[in-house]
């Protein structure tokens, strides 16, 4: 996996952190939701990031 998409997929991640943030401190329920939305898509991607690391380290073992 590459470090720009671990970077990018973090970067997705913080960014819904500060939408959910400004959400909630401004009383902008929707733009918390859209906030946690990103953060969760993030999430999503960083999974996959994990796994593909999983599978290239079995995939290392073997050679």
């Amino acid at each position: 996996m590459g470090l720009d998409d671990k970077i990018e997929h973090a970067a997705e991640e913080a960014k819904g952190k500060v939408k959910e943030g400004a959400g909630r401190a401004s009383g902008n329920e929707r733009l918390e939701a859209e906030g946690q939305a990103d953060q969760a898509s993030a999430n999503v991607k960083q999974a996959g990031d994990k796994a593909k690391d999983a599978v290239d380290d079995v995939k290392d073992a073997f050679k």
